[in-house]
């Protein structure tokens, strides 16, 4: 079977059921475990430095909103980041939540340039570097410090605490450390790195709890960024030692056993094996692994693991189920708020070292379409658990495998289901303009993934700034201007969409020769100032298929859904406080008509309009709508809340009762929407 890319061909669920089962014996896991001489291998494309790329347009306005709400004022409006903070020294929050929301805090501080934010989140990383023990073990003081007065050390590492929380410490140092090149990061990361090694044997990954365990690639990562900052070959052993400690995940997104059996009966057996945040981190792992020990197996485990992961519970967004733990692909299904943003950034990863166009698209499409739907305007609430087909956002247990007998996990609020995707969500749009760019091999540029922005580097020891003037993902242009003080040559490269199949670039008006079928475009010329290169993507209306033939409505990279009337209302519950409901009186029961879907670029209408000024993800802003004709389904009912699926024939047609009355219906993207239909039965 052609690897196809997640965007452009979805095969019918049957079908690749049956071919997963036919390919069971196909194991990667014995050939990653043959020894072979380590080899690290550069990464096909390098991150630029934190600060380097500056939001401008719809995503400046995106970013500007978590600055003057939630991501950059959570240590004065959520007391466990505000009380006693125990990354200060303090008796509070001592685990994984202060470093989850400096994670997302510190990029923003620098991709917007702001002093406050900056010193905000600075504070945290002076304590954690300056109360470094001797050792090298980091972090919040422990309990055992505070009763004896003692420091953890080698001898007594077991009085320590969880690895986990440190690893996410880390990453906020890290980018730190890129956009100050402070000289203490260095050292302190490699006493640190250290003490690990020598204490990993008596205090396992995974002595603590099985988060650190489930999530070692995270520590793995980092170490290996130290590789290529120092080249102490030390590094590559604690990677390698963190990996045999961990989670087999390489083995099980090579093997297939481990998708499917995550399909099956989800139950309280190993479901730390198919929780959802746990995956969207280790789907980087293949990547890690194979740019430590050069085996390109474990390239091949990363692709067919995310293919598995898509074809069983992946969803028109974009994005898998995980209500907690992976849960097939109806679309009724809930996926966790933090299920998203690690995602994105295992792609981001993955990217970076592998330079598989596959990736980017698939990060395109989580970006666009997943993430904004799950927090508010004003990104202060988020939805723990959301729904490619919702129809109302309540209380309830719907059919989530972590329903919560408070029912808080489909609302919009601040404690909604557990507080991690309040600190965690602030890294999705953080790390997505971080990667906007990259480095290419040959000392040059890439641009990989298209939003409007600013980058301002040095290339050849040289001065350059490239001002990316685009409404992408809502317009088809993407224009590049050039900036530099004098003629420089260096390559740049440019990603031409799957979805995309009549791109064309020009440079100052010339037009760009390039094979129809290319997946990047490198352009290698000598540059000069005011030179403009003008990308054109145009977006055609595609339909792809998913669960019970299931149709999704497409044009670019973005997927639409049922324009829905959305009625908020905001509620309290005592432990958990204020929160938002949001239901609807519009008709949501409708089947898509097969001629239409069978002839988009002839049935279905487009029409836009500008951006808005002031920029929202929300239904008012929507820029784009659809109209398609459609015929409503009266026996397609809710229950309990939720819009299941009538079942299609083999044919893809739904055979019940269907009205005789053809209407029009409006579809806009999802990321503007809180209800919708994403997936539609299909009738005659």
């Amino acid at each position: 079977m052609k690897k196809q890319l997640l965007t452009t061909k979805i095969f019918t669920f049957q079908f690749l059921i049956a071919f997963i089962l036919s390919s069971c014996t196909t194991n990667t896991s014995k050939e990653i475990d043959t020894k072979k001489e380590s080899t690290f291998v550069t990464s096909m494309y390098q991150e630029v430095a934190l600060g380097e790329i500056q939001p401008n347009g719809w995503l400046e306005d995106q970013l500007t909103i978590m600055l003057n709400n939630s991501t950059g004022h959570l240590d004065e409006i959520y007391d466990k980041v505000k009380i006693d903070n125990g990354w200060l020294g303090g008796n509070g929050d001592d685990w994984e939540e202060t470093p989850y929301w400096l994670d997302g805090a510190v990029p923003l501080a620098y991709q917007l340039n702001n002093e406050r934010l900056k010193q905000k989140v600075k504070k945290y990383i002076d304590w954690s570097i300056d109360n470094q023990r001797p050792s090298g073990y980091f972090g919040p003081i422990t309990e055992w410090e505070r009763e004896t007065g003692n420091k953890v050390d080698f001898e007594n590492a077991d009085k320590g605490e969880d690895w986990w929380p440190r690893m996410v410490m880390l990453k906020v140092i890290q980018q730190y450390y890129t956009a100050t090149k402070d000289k203490r990061v260095v050292p302190f990361m490699e006493k640190y790195f250290d003490y690990q090694l020598k204490t990993l044997d008596k205090c396992p990954i995974g002595k603590w709890t099985e988060w650190a365990q489930s999530r070692g690639v995270e520590n793995i990562r980092i170490a290996q960024w130290l590789y290529t900052v120092n080249g102490d070959e030390k590094l590559l052993t604690l990677a390698e030692k963190i990996k045999k400690q961990s989670f087999a995940w390489s083995e099980w997104l090579g093997n297939r056993d481990w998708a499917i059996n995550a399909t099956v009966n989800p139950d309280g057996k190993t479901w730390m094996h198919r929780h959802g945040v746990n995956v969207g981190m280790a789907i980087k792992e293949p990547a890690e692994n194979y740019q430590r020990t050069g085996d390109s197996t474990y390239l091949k485990a990363s692709k067919i693991g995310f293919n598995d992961l898509m074809t069983l519970h992946g969803l028109p967004n974009g994005i898998f189920s995980a209500d907690e733990d992976l849960h097939g692909n109806a679309p009724i299904q809930g996926t966790e708020l933090c299920a998203v943003v690690e995602t994105m950034f295992s792609l981001e990863e993955i990217i970076g070292i592998t330079g598989d166009p596959f990736y980017m698209d698939a990060l395109e499409r989580a970006t666009f379409n997943a993430l904004p739907p799950q927090t508010t305007d004003d990104f202060n609430e988020k939805q723990y658990f959301q729904l490619a087909n919702q129809i109302e956002i309540d209380r309830g247990v719907y059919a989530f495998t972590l329903p919560f007998n408070r029912e808080m996990n489909n609302v919009l609020g601040i404690k909604s289901g557990y507080t991690c995707c309040y600190v965690n969500m602030h890294q999705g749009w953080t790390k997505f303009t971080q990667h906007l760019w990259f480095k290419n091999k040959e000392g040059g540029l890439a641009a990989l993934i298209y939003s409007p922005n600013t980058i301002s580097t040095k290339i050849k020891n040289q001065e350059i700034v490239i001002k990316e003037n685009t409404s992408y993902p809502f317009g088809e242009d993407v224009n590049f201007e050039i900036t530099t003080g004098k003629e420089i040559d260096f390559p740049m490269d440019f990603r031409i969409p799957k979805w995309c199949n009549n791109a064309s670039i020009t440079v100052n008006g010339e037009k760009v020769i390039f094979e129809k079928n290319k997946s990047i475009v490198t352009i290698n010329r000598t540059w000069e100032n005011g030179d403009l290169i003008k990308l054109s993507l145009p977006m055609e209306v595609k339909v792809s298929q998913w669960a019970e033939n299931s149709r999704a409505i497409e044009r670019g990279p973005l997927v639409y859904g049922l324009k829905m009337k959305e009625i908020w209302q905001q509620e309290t519950e005592e432990t958990e406080g204020n929160y938002f409901t949001v239901h609807t009186n519009s008709d949501w029961n409708y089947g898509l008509l097969r001629e239409d879907i069978e002839n988009t670029n002839k049935n279905v209408k487009v029409s836009s309009s500008p951006l808005k000024g002031d920029f929202k993800w929300n239904i008012e802003n929507a820029p784009f709508e659809l109209k398609i004709r459609a015929k409503k389904i009266p026996d397609w009912q809710a229950v309990n809340g939720l819009a299941h699926l009538p079942v299609s024939g083999r044919e893809g047609i739904y055979k019940g009762n269907v009205t005789d009355k053809i209407e029009t219906i409006s579809l806009i993207p999802v990321g503007f929407t809180k209800l919708r239909i994403q997936a539609f039965p299909v009738v005659n």
